[in-house]
């Protein structure tokens, strides 16, 4: 069996925090030893003393299977409480890497070599592409047995494709790695990443007092198992003394049914999962009246406000979003609970770790200053497995992670997040938050949703282009909309590309997917796409024929019409202030360039020519001619 690559030194630990999740698990049987530690629906519950014996037997089960300290068990199963105790106990016992199990046949067989995964462990009866890549690579296929019949998430484990020889049992460490997750990025192959058992035990003990939990909490989670961020909502709850219940997969009708069935003081989830659950209650009794919640929390993406306060409305508790990556075990920074301020827009504070935020050359910014999010603390890997060279890129001369977020932070150390550093907009040099300018595309009336995200522009190098969700029974005019951004933010921040469709791309964790859209969205094939659509409509007036003849000139385009907006032209700033000079000089009247850019078609800008000349010819006095 292959050993553990080294892992970071144990480093210091919070004082009372257990060296690995076995000990965890077993410190949390001693404690409260009758208590719920994992819940599900149709089951009784499993205690703490039945979570910690079932970490007892699985250590064991794997050494006589060959399966030691540190060899790497890959993990592919459906959500439920088998497979969150399988995680645990696993992890307890040598290195767990759990997998989503909707991948193909591909992915599992990239992942399972990059890895280098000693087995795979599957659900008794599994025929699917995971056991299939398996077979492929000769590996051995661990069967996951529940008892039915048993208290939620009991198993047993056996080998029933290669027999290998026991090995000796050896306990693990604080720096042993004890998972290997996948980051959820947008471009190339996922990174892997090793998270300590001091990382996850450190991150647990952090996040339990900054939501104030208690042996009385009882968490829900959203989210796939096989994301940090259950993961981690998992560990923080047990190490607090709580429980969790454990659903097969999301579906908001089991949510909601949840909330009286246990009594949950606490949900997490995507925005994207909140909302739905919202909607599908919206016919039945207060779910504020249903169970004793506290709080919720909300990650992966931005909570837009009025959806921020709908679900406060609903549930009667507040929402507390945070901000975190697998690579921090995840949580990097929370809103605080009540009376402690929460921020509109903001991520909260930092829990248990650093945050700093740096300018191009690593030196600190002072606050309100926006530039890169960099961490460290014990949450915090110590690199990305196999990866020298990129290693080398995600952390500082000094040690901290680098996050490719870029944000600032307040004189009262609240976080802000602005954008992406890969995904921010280079538009022929004036850099685009995609964030900023989704917020101000969700302003209007007939949008759902909206993701901004750069379109490659032969000239300019990328360009900003937009998809959007029209709101039932609404439709979307791009050159309204784009005219709508044009009021509320500078010219160039507008999208010049407009798509609307039925739903909006995003990664598995919820996040918007920016990078590569312009791609799936079929935007760099047809470069000239980036332009809307012509309707051409002859100018009607002297004032719109001439204002067009100053647009020909300045363009160079022929046949200009009355409806014809400047932007989807290809006109910019430089071409406005063309444009008003041209106004100067043929009427003699003064356009800003604010005018000319927000109007943005031949028969606005004719329109408020004919105004200011009526205004020079009413003021004239009789008999003394007025400039025209």
């Amino acid at each position: 069996m292959a050993g553990r690559d080294p892992g970071p030194s144990d480093g210091a630990r919070r004082e009372g925090q257990p060296r690995h999740v076995g000990l965890l698990l077993a410190r949390g049987a001693r404690q409260t030893p009758d208590a719920p530690a994992i819940l599900a629906p149709g089951r009784a519950p499993l205690t703490r003393r039945l979570l910690a014996e079932q970490a007892e037997s699985t250590r064991p089960a794997l050494r006589a299977m060959g399966i030691g300290r540190g060899d790497r068990l890959a993990i592919a199963a459906p959500d439920g409480p088998e497979l969150a105790v399988a995680i645990l106990t696993i992890a307890a016992a040598t290195t767990a890497a759990p997998l989503n199990p909707e991948m193909a046949e591909p992915e599992f067989e990239h992942l399972l070599r990059a890895l280098r995964a000693t087995a795979l462990v599957a659900p008794v009866g599994s025929d699917g592409p995971a056991c299939a890549a398996t077979r492929r690579l000769g590996l051995p296929l661990i069967d996951l047995t529940p008892e039915p019949a048993g208290p939620a998430g009991r198993f047993a484990l056996s080998v029933t494709r290669r027999a290998v020889a026991p090995c000796p049992d050896v306990e693990p460490t604080a720096g042993d790695i004890a998972l290997l997750l996948q980051t959820s990025g947008t471009t190339g192959l996922p990174k892997i990443v090793p998270l300590t058992h001091a990382n996850l035990c450190g991150a647990a003990a952090a996040n339990g007092p900054a939501l104030g939990l208690t042996p009385d909490d009882r968490c829900v989670s959203l989210i796939p198992m096989h994301h940090i961020y259950q993961i981690g909502n998992l560990l923080t709850a047990l190490t607090a003394g709580g429980s969790v219940v454990c659903l097969p997969g999301f579906d908001p009708a089991q949510l909601v049914a949840a909330l009286d069935a246990f009594q949950p003081t606490w949900i997490t989830g995507a925005p994207a999962m909140h909302l739905a659950v919202l909607d599908h209650a919206a016919s039945a009794a207060d779910l504020a009246g249903r169970a004793p919640i506290r709080f919720l929390r909300s990650g992966g993406a931005s909570l837009p406000p009025a959806a921020l306060e709908r679900i406060e409305r609903s549930f009667a508790a507040p929402v507390l979003e945070g901000y975190g990556l697998t690579e921090t075990s995840p949580t990097m920074t929370s809103n605080p609970l009540p009376p402690r301020v929460r921020k509109a827009g903001s991520v909260g504070v930092p829990v248990g770790c650093e945050i700093r935020i740096v300018d191009e050359a690593d030196e600190p910014l002072p606050a309100g200053l926006v530039g890169e999010v960099i961490v460290r603390g014990p949450n915090v890997m110590a690199g990305y497995l196999d990866d020298p060279d990129g290693n080398a890129a995600a952390f500082t001369g000094d040690g901290w992670l680098r996050t490719g977020d870029l944000g600032s932070i307040d004189q009262d150390g609240y976080l802000f997040l602005t954008g992406r550093l890969k995904e921010m907009i280079n538009r022929g040099g004036q850099k685009v938050s995609p964030l900023e300018v989704e917020a101000t595309l969700r302003e209007h009336p007939a949008v759902a949703a909206a993701t901004v995200f750069a379109m490659p522009d032969e000239r300019l190098g990328e360009e900003v282009a937009a998809a959007i969700v029209a709101r039932d029974g609404m439709t979307i005019e791009p050159g309204d909309l784009r005219a709508f951004v044009t009021r509320r933010l500078a010219w160039h921040k507008a999208p010049r590309r407009i798509v609307v469709v039925d739903r909006l791309p995003t990664t598995g964790t919820g996040k918007p997917r920016r990078v590569g859209l312009a791609h799936a969205l079929g935007l760099t094939d047809r470069p000239d796409d980036g332009r809307a659509p012509r309707r051409f409509a002859a100018p009607r007036t002297a004032a719109e024929r001439a204002v067009a003849d100053i647009w020909t000139e300045v363009l160079g385009q022929p046949r200009i019409g009355r409806f014809d907006r400047l932007l989807d032209l290809g006109g910019d700033s430089l071409a406005a202030g063309r444009i008003a000079a041209g106004a100067c000089e043929t009427f003699g009247v003064e356009l800003s360039l604010a005018e000319v850019l927000d109007h943005l078609d031949v028969a606005a800008i004719a329109a408020i020519v004919e105004n200011q000349l009526q205004t020079v010819l009413a003021g004239a006095a009789p008999g003394e001619p007025a400039d025209a």
